[in-house]
């Protein structure tokens, strides 16, 4: 089971509800992409989670988050989708990840209906935290190296993201959702 939690303060609830929506169809479309990057078939749930509005005295962190983790089942993999940066991670994408663990800071898009703003900066990272995951259970012992390595190329260098529509196949425009490029990752699988 793959669990995406999105963060929301109760003050935000109504005016994120195209984001919450956009996730709602995230989890799906990562339904497939697991299925068919590597080869393994998982059930889905997606929900949200109210969290206080931050402030210096009540601030929620990845040690909050891991034993909320911890209350809801360790075997289920639960990814937060947080309004916070976490406050350590080895991961450019913002992310941070431990067994059945994922986080990421998920960046809020001036308008709640730009899906071009949120398939290139969340839904990469999503991919991105995920295929450690995915790498770490099947047990390669590198694969933050080759996570990173491919990371590193398309945030530095000319590789393009992967891209597909709203009917989760590949596409060269309009993307709904975008990827890391798995390429290399397909041949460890």
């Amino acid at each position: 089971m793959l669990h995406f939690i999105f963060l929301v303060t109760r003050d935000d609830l109504d005016t994120r509800t195209g984001e919450y929506q956009y996730i709602q169809l995230l989890s799906e479309f990562y339904k497939k992409w697991i299925h068919d990057t590597f080869s393994k078939d998982i059930e889905v749930q997606c929900d949200q989670m109210l969290v206080q509005k931050q402030s210096i005295l009540r601030r929620i962190d990845t040690a909050t988050l891991l034993e909320d983790h911890r209350k809801r089942g360790q075997e289920t993999f639960h990814f937060y989708l947080c309004n916070f940066r976490p406050l350590w991670t080895d991961c450019t994408c913002e992310g941070y990840h431990a067994e059945n663990f994922g986080m990421i800071y998920w960046q809020k898009p001036k308008n709640q209906n730009d899906i071009s703003f949120m398939a290139q900066k969340n839904c990469t990272a999503v991919s991105h935290e995920l295929s450690h995951e995915f790498l770490r259970q099947k047990k390669f012992k590198k694969h933050a190296e080759l996570v990173h390595d491919v990371w590193s190329k398309h945030i530095f260098g000319d590789l393009p993201f992967v891209q597909y529509g709203k009917n989760f196949e590949p596409t060269t425009k309009d993307p709904y959702f975008m990827t890391i490029d798995t390429t290399d990752m397909k041949v460890i699988v």
